[in-house]
């Protein structure tokens, strides 16, 4: 088959076209940088380089195509982050109309049930909507969980004061969590067997723990035994991405999901529709990732 994907080569992107790749599909890969593509295009990938922004360059890449599938890429620079976020599922319902496209894998999110609320999530919330208004179109929405990878911004926190923390979290509050070489395998599976039909949605996760859990496992890894995991409040959780460098659109949105995770809301639909099989990376596999990237980066100064 001829698959498009979506995201470059990134985190799910780069294993899930090398695993189409390696089942024998033609894969076209669109990115923003040649240079970042380039590995997969020795793999046999083909590039389409330009921005998700232009509609006329993705009704072209996305020409001839079985099936697509889409991603909406991060842009920290985004003065309203949730209307770009939906603007670009749009322009992604455009060209799939303009195409004739039946089937699409959508990457949303665990909590884009909701429509307000959500940070980032909203605008997927919205962009999955502009994609469900294709009736004629085949699509599944993965809503995967929270992304182990995020952890690795708390590097810098437990060199710098010693702690985790966010504004979510306590010995209380399960969170399912998600790597994404765990996504690439569902989007990969899905997309080879092209089996779903009308809208649909499916729950990714790896995992099932609690905060309270993540930094006691973390803390082993590191060698710090004692480390714990602090729920601060949503304003010195503002601050605290602010003074770290974030976008104030950023890190307000950031603020708005992770207090809808501490409230529950975003997660209830996740626990209503709970995902059959749990994926394969587990707490602990990911801990020795943490580890590595914890001993290879730079300490950090205490304030």
């Amino acid at each position: 088959m001829k698959l498009v994907i979506t995201g470059g080569a990134g985190h799910i992107s780069k294993p899930l076209t090398e695993k189409l790749l390696a089942k024998g599909h033609r894969v076209t890969v669109i990115g923003r940088n040649a240079a970042n593509i380039k590995e997969l295009v020795d793999k046999g990938a083909e590039a389409a380089i330009a921005s998700v922004e232009d509609v006329s360059f993705l009704t072209k890449a996305f020409a001839g195509a079985d099936a697509v599938y889409t991603m909406v890429p991060p842009n920290m620079a985004a003065s309203d982050w949730k209307g770009w976020i939906a603007q670009i599922g749009k322009n992604y319902a455009e060209a799939i109309k303009a195409n004739g496209i039946k089937h699409v894998v959508n990457l949303s999110s665990i909590g884009a049930h909701l429509s307000e609320g959500v940070g980032p999530v909203t605008g997927i919330h919205r962009a999955e909507k502009a994609l469900n208004e294709l009736s004629d179109v085949h699509i599944k929405n993965l809503r995967p969980a929270f992304f182990y990878t995020n952890l690795l911004a708390n590097i810098g926190m437990i060199k710098g004061v010693g702690i985790m923390g966010a504004n979510f979290g306590g010995p209380l509050l399960k969170v399912p969590i998600v790597h994404p070489s765990d996504i690439a395998d569902v989007v990969a599976e899905e997309l080879s067997d092209l089996n779903f039909t009308g809208h649909s949605v499916r729950y990714i996760a790896s995992d099932e723990v609690t905060t309270d859990k993540i930094a006691a496992v973390f803390g082993k890894a590191i060698g710090k035994p004692d480390l714990k995991w602090i729920v601060f409040s949503d304003e010195d959780a503002l601050n605290g991405m602010i003074q770290a460098g974030l976008p104030e659109e950023i890190a307000k949105n950031y603020q708005e999901m992770n207090h809808s995770l501490q409230s529950g809301k975003m997660a209830e639909d996740y626990w209503k529709n709970h995902p059959a099989t749990l994926q394969k990376t587990k707490l602990e596999d990911f801990a020795k990732i943490f580890a590595a990237a914890y001993i290879s980066e730079a300490p950090v100064a205490a304030h």
